[in-house]
């Protein structure tokens, strides 16, 4: 009974961090703990939910993609022999499922006048609108301009950041260090086609 106790207040996940704790959490998860599931989720929905949103997931969609997610891990838990293939599977299977969801935002409709002048808003003057209108379209073509790997860089460590450089490295295989630096390098090549466009934001 006392070492069911001990067991039970110090998981063999105790004090691990990174691989480790991934491994040490998949093996008492395959067994069937619910704790370590749990410690999974806690310390990976984060990646999980920004590999939504970025996909264009709406958060109530976004919702449902980070539990597709989950219970499809949980399925093939016993096929992930790697720890350090985890985050790269919940990257993959996260954006799998985002392109299947319903909720992924729509081409927005352009307003016309006549609309316009009876629909009372407390938003910006036009022109103050239509300039941050444009600043937001032109970030995001630059955006879409990057690699692949600098778009996920940046969703991970700029628009999400709830997100651990440690997970970022996991999930793109490079080494923490080289994180800031190549993020770095992502967003100076953002400027320069902003630059191209005519103008910085």
């Amino acid at each position: 009974m006392t070492d069911a106790r001990t067991a039970e207040a110090d998981p063999p996940w105790e004090g691990l961090h990174g691989h480790d704790l991934y491994a040490a959490c998949m093996h008492e998860a395959r067994a069937g703990n619910r704790r370590a599931m749990d410690r999974l989720v806690t310390e990976l929905t984060p990646l999980v939910w920004q590999v939504a949103r970025g996909n264009g997931v709406d958060r109530h969609a976004a919702e449902d993609v980070v539990q597709t997610v989950w219970l499809a891990l949980f399925r093939h838990l016993d096929h992930i022999a790697d720890p350090r293939a985890l985050a790269a599977w919940l990257i993959t299977t996260a954006r799998r499922e985002s392109q299947r969801a319903p909720g992924r935002k729509p081409v927005p409709l352009p307003l016309t006048e006549e609309l316009a002048e009876t629909v009372p808003s407390a938003q910006p003057a036009p022109e103050a609108e239509a300039l941050r209108a444009d600043r937001d379209r032109r970030l995001w073509a630059a955006f879409a301009e990057l690699p692949q790997r600098c778009q996920e860089l940046l969703r991970m460590t700029v628009l999400a950041g709830r997100v651990e450089y440690r997970l970022v490295a996991d999930a793109l295989r490079i080494p923490t260090g080289s994180i800031g630096p190549t993020r770095g390098r992502c967003l100076q090549r953002m400027r320069s086609l902003l630059d191209a466009q005519g103008g910085s934001a």
